[in-house]
């Protein structure tokens, strides 16, 4: 019999379906020479610290860093989890071979073997790799399974980044909260989302220091046409109305006109990131938005797999094009003329090397039907997208008319539109591009020589602060690693540098709002002062550099390709969180502003994608402590009613390196409790009845805490 392992349920009955299983039984589906079943994204999880050695599920500077000497995993603590592991333990203890479906993807292959390695699997295992969950789609990978060891790169890769994220998140979160969290919050730490809140914070604070600089632009108007000095701005008005006068009186005369054709080609197809910049900008949609529509449109078979990073096709897509365009019947007006001769082969679409584990985000020709508003919004720019790809190019035409007045020169361009090519596909969207309204206009007929009268001014303008982020650009800040980078050639060159996943990245921001790192404000994104507190006292730059991210980003993407030791990646991790945790601990005196989250009306639920993103691992993992660390931190620095200081009232009991006191000692509160009191260290009973002002019996003597929060024998 042969077990196939599918990432999702509504995943295995489309590979049940084709396979010819149709029995159902608990936890997969059976016929055929097959059992089909299925995890929900992650059955298996690192274990927590406490796992290892009780002593690490108290919460204490003294015992980090917290590394131990061989990672394991285990069952996470779900009973439904728990139940669809033990049928597929069951199924694998009896199966000749295994089939592993799962995702296509460094995450999918992580989340599969491990299952496999809990399941003690002994047999021979193959892999299905598929773009896309069509019928087509999953005969065809199933007539071309490959060996498991192809990909055994890929679950080193996933492995080294999840133990990366435990190990980082678990002692940056620890130390930054203990040392500077004052008891009131959890301060996140995460390899992904502290970098992203690096470049909020530092474009927030660009804004807020910005000095305005005031300058001057000379400009005239010459048959409606408006004309720029070619000297630039003016720093001071003086100079700019001495050039003013100049011009005044005399007329304006075209000295050279030029006019250069060129062509321009479709926007490239979608990645995940480029989607989810379009969405938001186009419909404002966030991130986490465009991953679920996207995701859902996978799942119903009309587009092809979406957490990519390429916007490029392999050239085997090629011969597939025209049954793509056949089945997009809803926009038969446009694929009719492609359909009527050759579809081209352009290197600008297919190219094999710029493929890694999937191609660009198409269409698959399956029909769309039941899609929702929104998801009908993506797939109308996926399918336009696909389709322009295959139409001319637009041709242009774009003039620069040179004047001068006196000796003064002047300068006006236009840009004219001579064949519309691939632009008629987006007819429907011409108002976008009124942005570039200035640039793209079309001039009068000008002939040099001509003269005329014109209207000059001295405009007054004010230099402008950065824009703040908003997803679309944020997004591409953790595609470049906070390079702004326009030109799509060269982002692809820093993508291997990039922050995070494409298919993470929406979670992040997502972690970051949940946290109360930052807000949103109509589009735009601000940090919050938690946020801002918190970048600005973390001096290890490993933690919030974005450049330096994306370097450790790089090296796994090695490590997947066989051109870096995991052994020597793991080495740096190690030195790298012991020195970040020795520095952490001989800091003294800072705090960190803990910023109350605004209350939200609460969300209508929506069904989200039970798969694990490397995000949610970083928030779950990371960012907060495990659910037995959250208990364990809930006694030790939770604010609740046995942990509120008995003197004041009002702060909180902390526990510092000799002794507890209260963290209102700043403004004056006097509760301290050393752990040792004239040579008697005290027991954890003895320590909780003195902070409870109870009085306590040490030897022959009497001790307890005054009410003016002195120390005292009786």
């Amino acid at each position: 019999m042969k077990v196939c392992i599918a990432e999702k349920p509504s995943v295995a009955r489309d590979i049940a379906a084709v396979l010819g299983a149709n029995t159902k039984r608990d936890g997969y589906i059976e016929g055929n020479g097959y059992q089909v079943t299925w995890v929900f994204g992650h059955l298996c999880t690192l274990k927590e610290p406490h796992e290892y050695n009780p002593a690490w599920k108290r919460w204490s500077l003294g015992d980090l860093p917290i590394i131990p000497q061989r990672f394991g995993i285990k069952l996470i603590e779900n009973d439904g989890s728990e139940k669809q592991f033990h049928i597929i333990e069951k199924l694998i203890s009896t199966a000749d071979e295994v089939i592993n479906c799962g995702d296509a993807g460094q995450e999918g292959e992580l989340i599969q073997r491990w299952v496999m390695q809990k399941a003690q699997c002994k047999c021979s295992v193959k892999r299905l790799w598929i773009s896309s969950l069509t019928e087509e789609s999953i005969k065809d990978g199933f007539a071309n399974l490959r060996p498991q060891s192809d990909f055994d790169k890929l679950y080193e890769a996933g492995a080294m980044r999840a133990i990366g994220d435990w190990l980082l998140g678990i002692n940056a979160t620890r130390l930054y909260t203990l040392r500077y969290g004052q008891n009131k919050q959890v301060l996140s730490i995460g390899r992904v989302q502290t970098p992203t809140l690096a470049l909020i914070v530092k474009r927030h604070l660009e804004i807020v220091n910005f000095k305005p600089e005031q300058y001057w632009e000379l400009k005239t108007v010459y048959r409606d046409t408006t004309f720029s000095a070619t000297k630039g701005r003016f720093t001071n008005e003086e100079e700019g109305r001495k050039f003013l006068n100049e011009v005044i009186q005399s007329d304006f005369e075209v000295t050279d006109i030029s006019t250069k054709k060129g062509t321009e080609s479709a926007p490239r197809l979608f990645d995940l990131t480029s989607l989810q910049v379009e969405c938001n900008k186009k419909f404002g949609f966030s991130a986490e938005d465009t991953l679920r529509h996207i995701q859902s449109l996978y799942e119903k078979k009309v587009t092809t797999y979406p957490r990519v990073d390429t916007t490029y096709l392999s050239e085997d897509i090629h011969p597939k094009v025209p049954s793509i365009l056949k089945g997009l019947q809803a926009y038969s007006n446009l694929t009719q003329s492609l359909l009527s001769s050759k579809i081209p082969k352009s290197k600008k679409v297919f190219d094999n090397s710029k493929i890694t584990d999937h191609h660009a985000i198409i269409p698959t020709g399956v029909n769309p039907t039941n899609l929702s508003a929104d998801e009908q919004k993506v797939f109308d720019l996926v399918a336009r997208r696909f389709i322009a790809n295959f139409y001319p190019e637009c041709q242009t035409s774009t003039t620069s008319v040179m004047g001068k007045v006196e000796n003064i020169e002047f300068k006006a361009t236009g840009k004219q539109i001579l064949v519309p090519g691939w632009r008629v596909v987006f007819e429907k969207d011409k108002k976008d591009d009124e942005e570039n309204n200035e640039e793209e206009k079309t001039l009068p007929l000008f002939t040099k020589g001509e003269r005329g009268p014109h209207k000059p001014d001295l405009n007054e303008k004010w230099t402008q602060p950065p824009k703040p982020y908003t997803e679309a650009t944020l997004l591409r800040a953790m595609e470049t690693a906070g390079k702004q980078i326009e030109d799509g050639e060269l982002r692809d060159l820093l993508k291997e540098n990039g922050i995070g996943r494409p298919s993470t990245r929406a979670n992040i921001i997502e972690t970051l709002y949940k946290r109360n790192y930052m807000r949103k404000e109509r589009k735009n994104i601000f940090p919050t002062q938690t946020g801002i507190d918190l970048i600005q006292t973390i001096q290890h730059e490993i933690l919030k550099s974005a450049e330096l991210t994306g370097q450790w980003e790089k090296r796994l993407r090695m490590i997947e390709r066989s051109n870096y030791q995991s052994q020597t990646f793991m080495t740096e991790l190690k030195t790298m969180v012991a020195t970040l945790v020795q520095t952490v601990k001989n800091d003294y005196g800072k705090t960190i502003s803990i910023e109350e989250k605004e209350k939200e009306a609460p969300k209508k639920q929506e069904k989200k994608s039970t798969k694990k993103t490397e995000g949610k691992k970083e928030s779950s993992k990371s960012a907060t402590p495990p659910k037995d660390e959250a208990k364990a931190k809930k006694v030790e620095t939770r604010p609740d009613n046995d942990n509120l200081c008995p003197i004041c009232h009002t702060g909180l009991i902390l526990k510092g390196n000799a002794a507890f006191g209260c963290s209102n000692w700043n403004t004056g509160c006097k509760f301290r409790i050393p752990f040792v009191f004239e040579g008697h260290t005290f027991t954890s009973d003895e320590l909780t009845k003195l902070t409870k002002m109870e009085t306590i019996q040490i030897g022959e003597k009497k001790v307890k805490l005054s009410a003016e929060g002195v120390f005292e024998s009786i």
